[in-house]
C-alpha cells in the first residue's frame, strides 16, 4: 500500500506572474518502482491526465494543454513528486490529484493507477 498526500494548491492569477508548486508526499511501500502522475478534474469534466514521471526520472510526459508551462519532477530520496505550474490559465482551475502506478513504464489512463491522493484545489482567476 502507498499513501499519497498532496499540498500546495491555492489561488493564483492568470498570466506569467503567478505560479504554484504542488507537492505529493508518498509513504508506505515506496521501495518498489512507481510511476507518479498528476491528474486533474474540473467541474463538469472528466478527470484528465496532466503529467507523469517514471521511476528512473529519465522520462516525463505532459498533456498538450500544459506542455511548456508545467514541469513534473521527483525526489526519490524524499519520496516526493512535484508539479511546478507556471503561466497559469483560468482553464487550469481544477482539483489536482497525485497518483501512483506500480510500473517502471508509462501510463496515461487514470484507471491504470492504483493509488490516489485526496486532491488539492487550484483556482486560477482571470
Amino acid at each position: 500500500q502507498v499513501q499519497l498526500v498532496e499540498s500546495g494548491g491555492g489561488l493564483a492569477q492568470a498570466g506569467d506572474g503567478d505560479s504554484l508548486r504542488l507537492s505529493c508526499a508518498a509513504s508506505g511501500r515506496t521501495s518498489s518502482p512507481y510511476l507518479m502522475g498528476w491528474f486533474r478534474k474540473a467541474p463538469g469534466k472528466e478527470r484528465e491526465f496532466v503529467a507523469a514521471i517514471t521511476w528512473s526520472v529519465d522520462r516525463t510526459y505532459y498533456s498538450d494543454s500544459v506542455k511548456g508551462r508545467f514541469t513534473i519532477s521527483r525526489d526519490n530520496a524524499k519520496n516526493t513528486v512535484y508539479l511546478q505550474m507556471n503561466s497559469l490559465k483560468p482553464e487550469d482551475t481544477a482539483v489536482y490529484y497525485c497518483a501512483a502506478a506500480p510500473t517502471s513504464g508509462i501510463r496515461f489512463n487514470s484507471t491504470q493507477y492504483d493509488y490516489w491522493g485526496q486532491g488539492t484545489q487550484v483556482t486560477v482567476s482571470s
